[in-house]
């Protein structure tokens, strides 16, 4: 089995030094999205799935043209729930940002205050994943290994959303414990191409990291995080 976490284009953050919530993709994101789409053109999937946030959706939308496929909103893979800042100043989450980052390890799994805490979050993820891979036939031994029982190792999927929700996603399914500065474990670029794919043990299947970020699709000007 074969997933490939694609990280949504660069976006529009703010607008005349206010905060954007759920904002649209810049005119770079837009062409990291084409980009992305045209490396990806000649794979095959059997599903490709997006967060419903509006970053995402847009990023998926030129390779679902390519593929010639209809766009499938996956809910789970929707980005750590931000607070309401939508329309105040720019200033106001730099501020939350910085302080949050400046907090002691342990303290940085509640998060930003009024938005979804970090604990929350991975625990989220986690259950999306499990829920996600149920539904195709893969279901998690019990012990303390991260092996796999799979009906159809054969699967491919790709998996449009975030960073948060794709390195959540990433460690929980190599068996690594989240922790609350999961999106700096893993650093993954804007549009970039995660893959993870499993291979087969004794007793079942087990994932591993074949390619984590990949942006050489893009010309290095045009990368962004």
């Amino acid at each position: 089995m074969e997933i490939v976490l694609i990280r949504h284009g660069q976006p529009e953050w703010t607008r005349n030094d206010l905060n954007v919530v759920n904002p649209p993709l810049t005119d770079l994101g837009h062409h990291q999205a084409k980009r992305m789409a045209e490396v990806l053109a000649t794979e095959s999937f059997d599903e490709v799935l997006v967060s419903p946030l509006l970053r995402a959706r847009q990023t998926a939308e030129p390779l679902y043209s390519v593929l010639d496929r209809t766009e499938v909103i996956e809910p789970w893979l929707h980005e750590i729930g931000d607070p309401d800042w939508h329309g105040t100043p720019y200033s106001l989450a730099q501020e939350a940002y910085k302080e949050l980052l400046a907090r002691p390890s342990l303290e940085r799994w509640t998060g930003l205050e009024g938005g979804e805490s970090v604990r929350e979050f991975a625990d989220r993820i986690i259950a999306g994943v499990d829920s996600f891979m149920a539904q195709r036939g893969g279901v998690r031994a019990s012990g303390p290994l991260p092996v796999w029982h799979l009906d159809r190792p054969d699967q491919r999927i790709a998996l449009v959303a975030h960073a948060g929700t794709n390195s959540m996603a990433i460690g929980h399914l190599l068996g690594i414990d989240p922790v609350p500065w999961q999106w700096e474990r893993f650093q993954l670029n804007h549009t970039s191409i995660t893959r993870i794919q499993t291979f087969e043990l004794g007793d079942g299947h087990a994932f591993g990291l074949s390619s984590l970020g990949n942006s050489e699709h893009l010309a290095h000007n045009d990368r962004s995080r």
